[in-house]
Parts: C-alpha cells; structure tokens; sequence
C-alpha cells in the first residue's frame, strides 16, 4: 500500500504577526521578533516530513507603506535572523535563497542575503526561500521583460513562448510550483504571492495569527493536505 506523500513545496504567508502583538499591548514589532521562532519551528516540521522547498512570504512590496519604524523593524530582524542563523541552516542541511527585487533592500541586508546564499549553497535537504520585496505581479512583469529581450535579440521565436519558458524566466525557475499554500491569521487572499505558481496549488487557511503558528500546526497542515485529491483539470 503506498501511503500518500508529502507535498515537495510549501508557500506560507505569515500573516498576523501586528495583531498578536496589538492584543497583547505590545508594538507591531514584537510580534514580528515572536514570528521568527515560527519560522524555525516551521524548518523543523519540513524536515521531518521529507518536504523538499518552504518558500515564506517575508517582505512584499507593498509592505514599503507600513510605518517606516515597522519597516526599519523588520530589515533589523532580518539582518540578525541571517547573521545567527546561518550555521544552523548549515547544520540542518539547508539551503538558503531569496527572491525578488532585492536591489531595492538596504545594501547591508542585500550583502548579507548574498553571504547565507553562497555560505549554503552546497547544501539540498531542504530549500528555505524568502520572498523580499516581492510582489507577484512584478515577478511576471520581470519575466515578461527577459522575454522580450530574448525575442529581440533572436533568441526565442515569438511562436516558441510557452509555459514551460515563462515558468523559467520567473524568480522562482528551477523549483516545482507549490503544491500547499498556507496563510495564517484567517484572512481569505492571496495578496500578490507566487501568482503563476499557484494555479493548482492546494489551499491551507487557519485563524492562527504566525506567532501561535508552531511545528504541530505545519504537520496537521501536512496531513491534510495528504487527504487531498489533486486532478489538476482531469476528471
């Protein structure tokens, strides 16, 4: 009997880190701080459940309009998440990436997202990738733009264009789509993530705000997702 298997690539938004900490009477950032130990009991559950890809919306580009302390808040976290944290993904056999118009980040946390890249790029347990100054609909203008400049210098025929070529001029070429997406905190959108990726992807929404969102809930998201039937367009 062949028992199901899990999914190769989970996408998580991380959603309600603000509110958790508003209801405790706390600043938006604690909530975010909290959030990250999310983070590693969501690498933990992956790891456990033979997932391949954990792509995590951290920052998108619309995110540029919270509070600019909230703003300064997250690229603080993030900087001290890639200094601590890259031994242990090195430990844990993890590779690290991000995606997205990093060229618009601060240049220290540009610099150190190119450091943890190089630092874990031999590794292929599992793939942590997250999604800075992403937005889905810029991804695809991006790739359109490769595209054309590929046709203009003669490199692909315009009747050559196909999925599978948009599929690899995207942030995310060389790694299947999704096939579970989770958003936390209840919210019923996918806010501009991985918008030609999803397509077929299976949903996952739990009222958990990030930080009440621990190793257990990813398995129990894990399991679910196993009762699924995925047709893919078939009958």
């Amino acid at each position: 009997m062949n028992l199901p298997s899990p999914p190769r690539h989970i996408a998580i938004i991380m959603d309600g880190n603000g509110r958790w900490a508003q209801q405790r009477g706390w600043l938006r950032t604690k909530g975010h701080e909290q959030g990250s130990q999310s983070v590693r009991e969501s690498l933990d559950a992956c790891l456990e459940a033979g997932v391949e890809y954990l792509t995590l919306y951290a920052f998108s580009s619309e995110n540029w309009k919270r509070p600019a302390f909230e703003v300064q808040g997250l690229m603080t976290l993030l900087e001290h998440y890639l200094n601590e944290k890259v031994h242990e993904l090195k430990e844990n056999g993890i590779r690290f990436q991000a995606i997205g118009r990093l060229e618009k980040l601060p240049p220290k946390v540009q610099q150190l997202l190119k450091k943890t890249t190089e630092a874990t790029a031999g590794h292929s347990k599992l793939t942590l990738t997250l999604a800075l100054n992403y937005g889905g609909r810029d991804e695809i203008v991006d790739a359109i733009k490769a595209i054309a400049q590929k046709v203009l210098r003669e490199e692909i025929d315009l009747e050559n264009i196909t999925t599978d070529v948009v599929a690899n001029h995207l942030y995310t070429a060389g790694m299947p789509d999704p096939d579970l997406f989770i958003r936390t905190s209840g919210e019923m959108r996918i806010s501009n993530f991985l918008l030609w990726q999803l397509s077929y992807t299976e949903i996952y929404v739990t009222s958990k705000f990030w930080p009440d969102f621990k190793k257990a809930d990813l398995l129990t998201a894990i399991e679910e997702y196993k009762k699924r039937e995925r047709r893919f367009g078939k009958a």
